[in-house]
């Protein structure tokens, strides 16, 4: 929808990932978009050249979030959210909503 305005589809993608989760990392977004890796991995690294992401690492996982020293965040949080409430509810639910695991489970804890 957006991608011509952010040159690529995949950095839509993790905007507006972020936008929802606060943060991710490029390994959970290939599995939620079953997209290539590698994609992630070069598109979070572009966003972060810019200085609109930063990166941390949390144990071996490097954590990519928004930038909050970034100037133009709550304009780019304002547009993105405007753009997402935009987008069919079917394509919000099957990308952007499922709860997705945010820790592993406790060891010998039952299902």
């Amino acid at each position: 929808m957006l991608e011509s305005l952010f040159g690529n589809p995949i950095i839509e993608k993790i905007l507006f990932y972020l936008l929802l989760n606060e943060k991710t990392y490029p390994t959970q977004l290939r599995k939620v978009f079953q997209k290539p890796l590698y994609s992630f991995q070069r598109a979070l690294a572009r966003l972060e050249k810019g200085g609109i992401v930063v990166s941390y690492k949390e144990g071996k996982t490097l954590i990519y979030e928004f930038n909050p020293r970034y100037p133009f965040l709550t304009e780019l949080m304002e547009f993105l959210q405007k753009a997402y409430d935009s987008f069919p509810v079917k394509f919000r639910q099957k990308y952007y909503e499922p709860m997705t695991r945010k820790r592993p489970r406790r060891h010998g804890k039952p299902l």
